[in-house]
């Protein structure tokens, strides 16, 4: 009796195991290579310097910070301890994803006059990997950044803003509800609520929610140590205390424009803007290039 019930503890323990390595393998982040690089961006040759962050346990991040136009337009050692310390923007990619790919994103922030942080999450890019990834492990990695950042010379740390795409705009919400530290935040195509992109996750893989699902979700829960109640930006959104603007497309077939909507009517500091394109807003930002300008302007303002 005894050796029967230990042999079916341990097949269930196997079996629990055997799971929770089909969902982390089920889940993990593609890891793309970087497609775009300082050389190819038009940036001014010097603007950019590549970085080597330390990030959570251990592992290092990698990122690139693009000079505010003030301090790159100065060429004298004199000069350049006289300027200002300039505002920065903290940008962190989406799921999938990589710091080259936000590289669209750094002409209007810069012509808003700020100095531009591009990271890799770990899992992504160039930085170190983990057994796995998530939102608030992406809002870690944020926090990291931001460390590093405001220990950088020419930055004023009290004038810096957030910007993310996707699960990267979800873990900025996270961090700002979390801390209240960044003057604002650039949210770009943000879902609601991660239990719904997981059921659309699934659903896409024929995977049934009432035999599957529901244990799926449960565990990821467990794995990343959190509810998606409690962080899901329909949620932290309505603990964010500084300005925030949802960029959101109308054609959006990844996360529903609804979305967004939703999450505006969470916070009375959250301003919509809707652009026609798709979830990759890489090619629709241009025309909207003078109100993200205007946005960061006011939000990073001298006087609070």
């Amino acid at each position: 009796m005894i050796a029967e019930a230990a042999a079916a503890l341990g097949g269930m323990a196997l079996l629990r195991w055997g799971a929770h390595r089909a969902i982390l393998h089920g889940l993990r982040a593609p890891r793309v290579g970087h497609a775009a690089w300082p050389d190819t961006t038009g940036l001014t040759p010097g603007t950019v310097q590549q970085a080597h962050i330390a990030g959570p346990r251990g592992r290092q991040l990698f990122a690139w910070l693009v000079s505010a136009p003030a301090a790159a337009a100065t060429s004298s050692t004199e000069t350049a301890a006289a300027t200002p310390a300039a505002p920065a923007v903290l940008v962190m990619h989406g799921w999938g994803s990589n710091a080259a790919e936000m590289w669209p994103v750094v002409q209007p922030l810069h012509e808003a006059g700020c100095a531009v942080l591009l990271i890799d999450a770990r899992c992504h890019g160039l930085s170190d990997g983990e057994a796995y990834t998530s939102m608030p492990r992406f809002a870690e990695d944020i926090a990291a950044g931001l460390r590093w950042l405001r220990a950088q010379p020419g930055i004023d740390g009290e004038r810096i803003a957030l910007l993310g795409h996707s699960v990267g705009a979800g873990a900025a919400l996270l961090h700002a509800a979390r801390h209240g530290d960044v003057r604002a935040v650039l949210s770009l195509s943000a879902f609601a609520h991660p239990r719904e992109v997981m059921r659309r996750f699934m659903a896409a893989r024929r995977l049934p929610y009432p035999v599957l699902g529901w244990y799926v979700l449960r565990h990821v829960q467990r794995v990343i140590g959190a509810r998606f109640d409690d962080i899901a930006p329909s949620r932290t959104l309505t603990r964010v205390r500084c300005p925030v603007l949802l960029v959101h497309g109308r054609e959006d077939r990844t996360v529903p424009f609804a979305d967004a909507q939703r999450l505006q009517a969470c916070s009375p500091r959250a301003t919509l803007l809707a652009v026609d394109g798709d979830h990759d807003l890489r090619g629709s930002l241009a025309p909207h290039g003078p109100a993200l300008v205007q946005f960061l302007r006011a939000a990073l303002a001298e006087s609070l």
